[in-house]
């Protein structure tokens, strides 16, 4: 009998007080890839060099949500109005992508994860869409992270549109950067209304890898069509282990 998939989750930072700091992942995540047969562990930034072994550890690995990125890291100065970075979270996360992808486990990013992704294959980043897009619509919700606030058009024959079943749904919004120039390895694969990019592919791949801008986690509970991300994602995990198993 093959165990649960392990699934590394990338960690924010939070701090309490002076006695309480330290990483930080939504519970929301780890409920969702338990409903679908995971076993979800939390992935500290700590060192660069860790985060090989700690992806060696994983099945598959999510890039979560959190901190704005260091746009350092993209050839850019800081924007005005740029949220809080911490370029040591960047850093091991550009190590987590490139070790997942050198041996070809599945990746979910989302949020600040689609950004991150997008970073390291040589993309940028809008760093602020309400005062660098012009008649944007509001990204940052301030109703329960639970709810779909705003639409986004799928590409037809993407995996994306054929894992949630249609071309046009409803997503919740907690994010004020995007993905501005894409990498030339990623495919857009849904935008909303604006313009901004709210899902990716990646081209040539030869497992899961998608890119969504909004919160499926916060979602799945109670929306079959958000569920089914994390369900064809742990899947593919699954399927790998079986080909394993077999060769």
């Amino acid at each position: 009998m093959l165990s649960k998939p392990i699934i590394g989750i990338t960690g924010a930072y939070i701090f309490k007080n002076k006695f309480m700091e330290g990483t930080y992942v939504h519970h929301d995540y780890q409920k969702s890839i338990a409903a679908n047969g995971g076993l979800p562990i939390i992935l500290p930034f700590v060192e660069e060099d860790l985060a090989i072994e700690m992806v060696d550890l994983c099945d598959a690995v999510i890039l979560s949500g959190g901190e704005d990125i260091d746009p350092i890291l993209f050839g850019a100065d800081p924007h005005q109005n740029i949220g809080e970075t911490i370029l040591l979270r960047d850093k091991v996360e550009l190590k987590v992508i490139e070790r997942a992808m050198e041996t070809n486990k599945p990746i979910l990013a989302i949020c600040r994860g689609i950004q991150i992704l997008n970073v390291a294959l040589g993309g940028t980043l809008i760093q602020d869409i309400p005062s660098q897009v012009n008649e944007s619509i509001k990204h940052t919700q301030s109703v329960n992270r639970s709810w779909d606030t705003h639409f986004v058009s799928i590409k037809e024959n993407s995996k994306l549109a054929a894992i949630i079943g249609e071309t046009k749904t409803r997503v919740n919004s907690l994010h004020h950067q995007a993905i501005d120039i894409v990498a030339d390895e990623l495919e857009v694969v849904a935008t909303s209304k604006d313009g901004i990019i709210e899902a990716v592919e990646h081209k040539s791949y030869r497992n899961f890898l998608l890119g969504v801008q909004w919160h499926p986690e916060s979602m799945a509970s109670t929306n079959e069509k958000m569920n089914r991300i994390f369900a064809e994602f742990i899947k593919s995990v699954k399927i790998e282990k079986t080909n394993m198993v077999h060769k």
